[in-house]
């Protein structure tokens, strides 16, 4: 079985790497995927053990924050069905869900690793949230990329 590598985003104001830290078993439902792209990496390619880059977007310093890992196989993000989810979806119905999630868990903080610091680097650049016009909320990262980030630059 090989181990794949996500970058995965969250703003900070819904869940943090904080948040993921506090939480009972140190585990989070990624809700709230609304695109079919990303959603199609969490069903068809995701599996338990894959290492994530805990991304947090949408903020002032916008950067890497965590390293986590994928604890679950997908399943149907319950979201879709809650009337009063911003992420309610009225065409998904529990028999024919359209959007998934996984579990992710915390493995550990690391200083922010800025999205203009992951610029600096020659060795990122064909990093995928690098890329003019990428805004998919999950990417898949190229074992290089992670072995990288994760041994270079991600200092607790």
């Amino acid at each position: 079985m090989n181990m794949r590598y996500w970058l995965m985003k969250s703003e900070p104001s819904d869940v943090s790497i904080d948040d993921l830290a506090a939480l009972p078993e140190q585990t989070v439902a990624w809700y709230g995927v609304r695109n079919y792209q990303a959603r199609n990496f969490m069903r068809d390619q995701m599996k338990i053990g894959d290492g994530v880059l805990f991304y947090h977007s949408n903020c002032k310093v916008p950067g890497i924050a965590g390293i986590a890992r994928v604890s679950s196989t997908a399943y149907p993000d319950a979201t879709q069905f809650d009337k009063s989810s911003h992420y309610f979806d009225p065409k998904s119905t529990p028999e024919t869900p359209r959007w998934m999630n996984v579990d992710v868990q915390f493995v550990k903080k690391i200083d922010i690793i800025s999205l203009a610091d992951l610029r600096t680097y020659p060795e990122l650049e064909g990093l995928r949230i690098l890329q003019r016009g990428n805004r998919l909320s999950i990417t898949p990262l190229d074992p290089a990329e992670w072995k990288f980030i994760t041994g270079k630059l991600a200092h607790a």
